[in-house]
Formats: structure tokens, sequence, C-alpha cells
């Protein structure tokens, strides 16, 4: 058994013995969930080679594996978020019911992810992909919270993408002979007119479910804010991504042979502007955490669909970067808004406030993660969307930056609300009781932070992987270098240094100041009461809910509450809904009654009689 073979097999059966290993004793569960997860994933960056393939023949097909330089650059975002993830889930889970499923549904994620990146042949990336839509449903319903609501709409979604990457495997099939991705992409132009624009939208609508592109979305809020936090890590920091990763096969293979005037590109573009723009608006108005990062997530994978639509060397460069760097700050604040609910039970910021020193890992990691996510130097999010700006203005896209630049400048408001209204504010007396999170959460979601601040310095350490992604797919560059396009950079020998580098070294101390004075004593801190509060010469009332929170940006909400109002998901409900009845109506015609359906066969028989002439002549 060949070593990539073999590491799929160690998953799968490690999520079985998992599984079973938790039924006998919790903490036995534990070691061997960290075992089934930390060990294949140290096995697949050691021990696989780029460019290697593996054949594998089962039921009379011939399965295809292998990795090449740009599902690598992907498969170091899954593998990166498991290990750290698989760590912070023991203590996370730790008293939680279903945590044998939590563990086996997790490593069945993580298998199938990387069996995506690694499939050469549309079979396995199908079987694969529907491994992975799966075990993200039964993540999704695993608190058992708004089923019907939630989880079958992501169900539905999934099964709607599922089949119309289906459909388009069986017509690549029927036209070429083969279901190798590298036969439909390199014979892609032998197919007629109308394949050539089909084929594409399918696969597109199919990548556009996973990646939560506008109108496809819809799922996306729901199932992000209802999995257990430590899943929703990777539900957006990697699970997202394979839709991204489909698109960019489908974008550098099928569309660019398309002829020119084709505006398949300018239409995912600006759907992925859209989706930017939008779901940051829908985020400013939540109240809670995990639906405000839930639809956070959805609007910064809309800025890495503009960079893949685009499509030109310096988006395409942007939109890999992003994708990274949306895993690391993503993947750290969906930990501390899991660890915020650990601590409190709750992840309301109209209930919470004033964790700053109760919880200074947390918020340390909070804050880092938030600066990356604003784009703000010299955090890692800044070098993605400079690039991004750059390469639209560079082909002209000047509405579009304005977007984006609206998108991100809103965005401003909910990374503030975050902040403020977890951390910052009058401490409680309630919330006493509350300390920082354990260790086993704290240094995963504080490396991921952290990490977002050394790409932002030394962006070189993820620009060589790019670039031979990149390369790979058929981008030239000059020297070999894409990153040479962008004015942000200048190269000082082999090493490229952002320009205001200097931001970086007045960070350390700014960062090493606040730590310093989020960990001062709780003592200095002086509590109020009604007593001191007056609203217009009036007492408030102790019953009276007087926190900023309540209402947070009320006169912002007001002005875009017409565009908010204007949601397709009532449409999809209406069509639900429509669809309903036409089954309640057959449900009254096959009543299960065989005299029913003896009556059903006599009327057939009397009309075959009555119009025999006029159907058999």
């Amino acid at each position: 058994m060949d070593m990539l073979t073999l590491i799929l097999v160690i998953f799968l059966g490690g999520a079985i013995v998992t599984w079973l290993g938790n039924k006998l004793n919790s903490v036995l569960g534990d070691l061997l969930f960290l075992a089934a997860v930390i060990v294949p994933s140290g096995l697949f960056i050691s021990g696989i080679t780029v460019g290697s393939v593996t054949t594998l023949n089962a039921l009379g097909l011939t399965l295809t594996w292998g990795l090449s330089p740009l599902s690598y650059l992907f498969s170091l975002v899954v593998v990166g978020l498991a290990i750290l993830l698989a760590i912070y889930s023991v203590p996370f889970m730790n008293g939680k019911d279903k945590k044998g499923a939590f563990y086996f549904n997790f490593t069945l994620s993580i298998m199938s992810m990387l069996g995506i990146l690694v499939s050469k042949d549309w079979i396995s990336f199908f079987i694969f992909w529907e491994i992975m839509t799966w075990s993200s449903y039964l993540m999704v319903i695993l608190n058992g919270k708004e089923v019907q609501k939630v989880g079958i709409k992501y169900f539905v979604f999934s099964a709607i993408g599922a089949y119309a990457m289906l459909m388009a495997m069986v017509i690549m099939n029927s036209q070429l002979g083969s279901f190798m991705l590298a036969d439909t992409f390199n014979n892609f132009q032998q197919m007629s007119g109308t394949y050539q624009i089909l084929i594409p939208l399918l696969l597109l609508v199919a990548f556009g479910v996973k990646s939560a592109l506008m109108p496809l979305h819809v799922w996306a809020p729901g199932a992000y804010s209802n999995a257990p936090m430590a899943y929703t890590s990777v539900f957006s920091g990697a699970l997202s991504k394979m839709g991204i990763y489909g698109m960019i096969l489908v974008m550098v293979t099928m569309i660019n042979q398309l002829p020119e005037g084709t505006l398949i590109r300018d239409i995912i573009a600006w759907l992925g502007g859209f989706t930017a723009a939008a779901a940051t608006l829908w985020a400013i108005t939540q109240d809670d955490g995990k639906k405000l990062l839930a639809w956070s997530s959805v609007g910064q994978m809309g800025y890495i669909i503009v960079g893949v639509a685009i499509g030109t060397p310096l988006a395409m460069l942007a939109a890999l970067f992003l994708v990274v760097v949306h895993a690391m700050f993503k993947g750290s604040l969906f930990m501390v808004v899991g660890a915020i609910e650990k601590q409190t039970g709750t992840t309301d910021f109209r209930e919470i406030n004033g964790l700053i020193r109760k919880m200074p890992w947390t918020f340390i990691s909070a804050l880092l993660s938030i600066i990356a996510l604003a784009g703000i130097p010299p955090l890692a999010g800044f070098v993605s969307k400079w690039m991004l700006y750059e390469a639209l203005i560079q082909n002209n896209n000047y509405i579009l930056v304005i977007l984006l630049f609206f998108a991100s400048t809103a965005g401003f408001l909910y990374c503030y609300k975050f902040l403020h209204g977890y951390f910052l504010g009058q401490e409680e007396p309630e919330w006493d009781h509350v300390k920082e999170a354990p260790v086993g959460m704290v240094i995963p979601m504080l490396l991921l932070a952290l990490g977002t601040f050394v790409l932002g310095t030394f962006p070189q350490l993820l620009f060589n992987p790019i670039d031979n992604a990149l390369q790979y797919v058929g981008y030239d560059a000059t020297g070999g270098l894409l990153w040479t396009d962008s004015v942000l950079f200048s190269q000082w020998g082999n090493v490229v240094t952002l320009q205001p580098i200097l931001y970086a070294i007045i960070s350390v101390f700014v960062f090493f100041a606040i730590f310093l004075f989020v960990k001062g004593k709780k003592g200095k801190t002086r509590y109020v009461s009604t007593k001191d509060i007056s609203t217009s010469g009036e007492i408030p009332k102790e019953w009276e809910n007087l926190t900023f929170k309540v209402n947070f940006f009320q006169p912002f909400e007001r002005a875009i509450e017409p565009f908010l109002k204007r949601q397709i998901d009532k449409y999809y409900n209406a069509f639900g809904n429509g669809l309903e009845a036409l089954f309640e109506f057959t449900r009254r015609v096959y009543t299960g009654n065989g005299q029913t359906y003896a009556i059903y066969a006599i009327l057939f028989l009397a009309l075959l009689l009555l119009f025999r002439v006029n159907l058999f002549g």
C-alpha cells in the first residue's frame, strides 16, 4: 500500500476507532482522536511528494490520486487547521454530549477534504465531495437545534451542488469518454459550443454553493453558527476553500478556453463583490458573535471569489494569499467565540462585556485576528487586500474597487462591535467567575493569530508556494516571481520585505503594552450602580437595560434597512412552500389504499379503450 492510500485509510480507520473508543472511555477517545488527526496529517505533509501519482483499481473503475502544487497549497490550510483544531477540540468538547460523533465527523471531514485535493479523476473527486458534505451536515445538526431550518437548508443546497457536478461529469464523460480531470481540461475545446458553456456553469454552481457565493449563500450563516465552534473554524477556514479550489480549476482551464467576450468571469466577479458588500452589512446587524462571524465569513469569501474571477496573475496571487490568511484569522476568531461560549455559556454581545482582564490571551488573539480581518498593516490581511485592489485597478475594474472598498470600510464597524462587545466596557459582577480558557484552547487560537502577523511582515513565506501553484496552472511570471507585479514590495537580495516594515516593529511594542494593560490588577475597576447614572435627570430603574450594545448601530441599521429587506431567502422559502403544496397534492393522489389504486387502473384502461384509435391507429 502506497503512502497516500495509507494516510486516507488511517483517517477512515481512525474515525471509526475514535468513535468506538469514546464509548469505552472518554480520555481514551480524546487520545485516539488526537492520534487519528495528527498522525496522518503529519504523514501527509512529510511523506507525500508533489507530483507523485497513485492508481487504484476498484469496481471496474480506475481512481487516480496525486498532489499538485495547487492542491499542496490548499492542503497546507486543511492540515494546519486540522492539527490545531484537534488540540482545541479536546478541551472544548470536554463534558459535552455526542463527543464521539463530533470526533468521528471531524476526522471524516479532514480526510474528505484531503481526498478532494489529491483526486485526479472526477469519480474520486465526487466521492470525497459527498463524504465532506455528509460529515459537515451531521456536524450542523449535532447540537439538535433548528435542524429543520438550518440542517435541511444546508442539505438541500448541497444536493443541488452535487447534482450539478454529477450532471457535468456525465456530460464530460459522454463527450470525451474519460473521467480524468486532465483529459476534460485538455480536450475541453473538442466539445460542442453548448456544452462549453453548460459544463462550466454546472461546475460553478456546485463550487459556488460550498464557497457561499450569493445567491447560493443562504445556507452558510445558519450552518456556520449552528455547528460546534470547534468545527466552525474548519467549516469556514477549510471546507469553504474546497469551493474556491474547484472554481480555480474551472477558471484557469475551461473559462480560459472560451472565446473573447464571454461574460462568465465578469458575472462571477460582480457576484463576488456583491457577496462581500451585502454579507458585511448583515454582519453589522448581528448581536451574536457566532452569527456575526458567520456573515463575515460569507463576505470574506466574496473577496477571494473576485480575485479568482478577475484571473490576472496579481488577482490570483491576492486570492490565494487571502485563502490562507482567511483560514488563519477566521479560524482564530471562531476559536475565540468558542472559548467565550465555553467559559460563559453564551455568545450574545448584549449579555457579556468586560472580559479583557478575565480572558487576556483570548483578547490578544481576537485583537490580532480582527486587525488582520480589517486589512490593517502590518498584518497579512492588509497584504492580500492591497494586492486585490491593485489588481482590480490594473484591470480597469474601478467600480468593483469602490464596492470592495466600501465593504472593507463597513467591515470596521463589525470588527469594533466584536471587540467592544465581548472584551471592553463595564465589568459586571455576574461574570466574576469567568476565567481564561484552558491552555489547549488558547495556544491554537494564539498561534493562528500570530501567524497573520508573521505573514504580514514576511509575505515571502507564502509567496513561493503560491507562485509554484499558479505557474503549475499556466501563469507565466517574469523571473519566476509573480509577486513582483505589485508595487507594494521591494526586493532586497533574495528577501521580499513589506515596505512599511517599521510598522511591524512598532506593533510589537504596542501589543506588548496592551498585554501589560489587560494583565493589570482588577482592583482598579470601580463598579457603579443605577444611582450613579441619570438619563435627563431621571434615575433609571434596576431592570432597565442601559448597555450601549443594545441597538449598537441603530442609525446605520435604519439607513441600510431597505436593502436588507430584499432577501433572496424568502424567494427560496416560497419556492419550497410551493413544492411542499405540490407534494401534499401528490400524497392525496397516492393514498396507499389498494382499492383506490384499482379504481385508477380501471380508469386508465377505460381511457385506453376510448382513445385506442387515436393512440395506436
